[in-house]
């Protein structure tokens, strides 16, 4: 699948041509759709790591003991680990309704029940883009992940479970949040982690990098595990939604290839929605469950191994 962004920026308007090969094309065009909202909007900045409060230090905090650990060594047992899918079994929409039980740590923004945030960001998609079946869906399970939070699935503290991920086994960029506590990171002097290309080589596409360890990397390994027939797009957001360093400061891109630079199109797309959709305006559950419920029948099987 081909997409073409003709005017890049908060594009909505989305067309089905038909390419030589006969392929559909997606041509994303400029125009109308989400509002990205102001400050004035919330009454602060979303994503401001610098506002003093009692809830920014333990974000702070947070990324401190995040970026200590969250080593090449670490990443590579934690991936080994739960790539086995052998924590539990359990439907698409059991998983959403346990993740009733977690807050995010790391979100400066964020103090609600996490299936809150995926229907909101879901909805606001689906309004947007009503025949790209697979965004809504990826909008619902993209943090999935973070059951790894939760006592079944190993109880991971939240600095392994949430939070920006970027690449390991190579130099970390200035663009990461909190860059300073990379500073105490083993690998940030290790001199086949402290180069630009590491242990990888220029354009090997992101899907042969590293990276730390959380519950985007997680939902990838279940989805792929479980034989989704989401697209690579789909697969893209889930494993790269909290990538910031890439898809909003640019850095690591020489790391990716052809295929990761058609996705990331999507990826801006997504995150636009992940971040700004964010609000107090509850979903009506049962109203919009049937739908997602279709969709999860569609893209997946009925039990997945977790």
């Amino acid at each position: 699948m081909t997409i073409v962004i003709e005017q890049p920026g908060s594009g909505i308007e989305v067309e089905r041509k038909k390419s030589e090969n006969d392929e559909k094309e997606l041509v994303i065009k400029n125009g109308g759709g989400f509002a990205v909202p102001n400050s004035n909007t919330f009454g602060h900045n979303f994503r401001d790591y610098d506002v003093a409060s009692a809830r920014q230090e333990g974000v702070e905090n947070f990324y401190r003991t995040n970026h200590i650990y969250q080593t090449y060594d670490f990443v590579k047992k934690m991936r080994e680990e739960y790539a086995k899918l052998n924590r539990a079994e359990m439907s698409i929409w059991e998983c959403c309704e346990l993740l009733n039980e977690v807050v995010d740590e790391s979100d400066p923004d964020l103090d609600e029940p996490q299936i809150e945030h995926l229907l909101q960001t879901a909805e606001a998609i689906r309004k947007d883009y009503p025949h790209e079946d697979w965004l809504h869906l990826t909008a619902l399970i993209h943090d999935l992940g973070k059951v790894l939070h939760l006592p079944a699935f190993g109880g991971l503290p939240q600095w392994a479970v949430v939070g920006d991920t970027f690449p390991v086994g190579c130099a970390f960029d200035p663009s990461i949040v909190h860059f300073k506590y990379l500073k105490e990171n083993p690998d940030f002097n290790n001199p086949e982690y402290d180069t630009k290309y590491g242990v990888y080589s220029e354009g090997c596409g992101l899907d042969n990098v590293m990276m730390s360890w959380g519950h985007d990397d997680y939902m990838y390994l279940v989805a792929k595990g479980n034989h989704t027939s989401l697209p690579s797009a789909g697969l893209f957001v889930i494993r790269y939604h909290s990538f910031y360093a890439l898809h909003r400061a640019g850095a690591y891109k020489y790391l990716m290839n052809k295929e990761d630079k058609e996705n990331l199109k999507w990826l801006q797309i997504f995150n636009k929605y992940d971040l700004y959709s964010k609000s107090k305006v509850r979903i009506d559950v049962e109203k919009v469950k049937p739908y997602y419920l279709s969709l999860i029948n569609k893209y997946f099987p009925s039990k997945l191994k977790w």
